[in-house]
């Protein structure tokens, strides 16, 4: 009986770790040779809501947050890694991205968490967040 239950578990979960996970492979595949000047806005969009950031020269920058998203992708694609590890580390990071959209001006109405059409792309990642809470949330239910 177990093993059913592993198994719907995982079938459960297949559907948003592959979606997500191609999605993630993407784009970090996409900004793997991320040229100078697209890895100087990506660095500079993040360090002006996380200046620590600034400490990164912008080709480093995109490279990590390039091997970032590849593991991510990594973590929701290889059914090896338990379900709350890789809903942890989606969760992390779109909590990251939610952030730039919550400090970053412009992103929102004023007054409102509504986005502005700049803001959009950041808000939509909302998305992301629910669905990394909810394979942490069954990860951590399913052994119970």
């Amino acid at each position: 009986m177990a093993s059913v239950t592993a198994w719907r578990s995982t079938a459960r979960q297949l559907p948003l770790r592959l979606t997500v996970g191609t999605f993630f492979l993407n784009a970090g595949l996409s900004k793997r040779g991320a040229d100078q000047a697209t890895a100087e806005g990506l660095h500079q969009f993040a360090t002006t809501t996380y200046p620590f950031l600034g400490k990164l020269d912008a080709q480093q920058f995109a490279r990590l947050l390039s091997t970032g998203e590849i593991a991510i992708s990594a973590a929701l694609l290889l059914p090896v890694v338990p379900v709350a590890v890789a809903g942890a580390a989606l969760t992390a990071f779109s909590a990251g991205t939610l952030g730039l959209y919550l400090r970053t001006p412009g992103m929102r109405r004023e007054g409102s968490l509504r986005p502005t059409e700049q803001g959009t792309p950041l808000a939509k990642d909302v998305w992301m967040l629910g669905i990394g809470i909810s394979l942490v949330i069954e990860g951590v239910t399913k052994h119970r």
